[in-house]
This record gives structure tokens, C-alpha cells and sequence, in this order.
């Protein structure tokens, strides 16, 4: 498979829904779609899981109630088997918390004419100084 020439829009068009999802709680639970069910990892502040059930258990059990989130950049790289690399910083708030910068790192494998998250790593950008 080649690299896929659209790789900066893939990358953009998917953070955007993605975040659009996830920080709607009345759409979070549509975040299922976008991983698979048993080839999907997660790495959530050094938690692994493994399939979109496990990964949803785990973004179901967040507790905030509101969050607010600032991109301050997305890079995308084309992969050799046709799939995307997204790397994401930023800034987000929950409830009343203090914002915290964060970075997110997915990947999307081809799935037919389409993409699914294959690997999600998560972390706040906390550090302890």
C-alpha cells in the first residue's frame, strides 16, 4: 500500500470529530465507531487497554462533567501501510480544575474506504519538579 497523499486532512478532519465527540457528553458514547473491538489499543496516563469495550469502560468512568479544550497543534505524517500518524497538543479544562496542557498520539489504520483509531496514547503534562 502507498502513503496516502491526504494524510494532513485525514489527520485534521479526524482530531476534530474525534474532540467533537468526546467532549460532548451526549455523543461520548459514539466514540465506540472510531476504535475496533479487539485491534484498538489505549494508553491512558499509563493505563493499556485493549478494544473499544475496555477503552469506552475506561472514557465512561472519567468524572468531569464539562471540559474545554484549546489545540494548539495537530502534525500528521503518512504511514507505509496507507494509515495516518497524529500527534496533538494542547491545553484542557474540567469543571473547575486548573487547565493542564496535554498530548495525544493516534493512529489510524485503513479499514476499507474509511479508518479506524488503532493506537490512542493519552497524557497530562504534569510534571513533578
Amino acid at each position: 500500500m502507498a502513503l496516502n497523499p491526504q494524510y494532513e486532512e485525514i489527520g485534521n478532519g479526524f482530531v476534530t470529530q474525534y474532540y467533537a465527540i468526546f467532549d460532548d457528553p451526549a455523543q461520548r458514547a459514539n466514540l465506540v465507531n472510531l476504535y475496533s473491538a479487539t485491534d484498538s489499543f489505549m494508553t491512558f496516563e499509563g493505563q493499556q487497554i485493549q478494544g473499544a469495550p475496555k477503552i469506552m469502560e475506561k472514557l465512561n468512568s472519567l468524572s468531569f462533567q464539562t471540559i474545554t479544550r484549546a489545540l494548539t497543534k495537530v502534525d500528521s505524517q503518512p504511514m507505509f501501510d496507507g494509515g495516518v500518524l497524529i500527534s496533538v497538543i494542547g491545553r484542557l479544562k474540567c469543571d473547575d480544575d486548573p487547565p493542564h496542557a496535554y498530548s495525544q498520539v493516534f493512529v489510524l489504520r485503513p479499514l476499507g474506504t474509511t479508518f479506524y483509531c488503532a493506537h490512542d496514547i493519552f497524557r497530562l503534562n504534569i510534571h513533578n519538579s
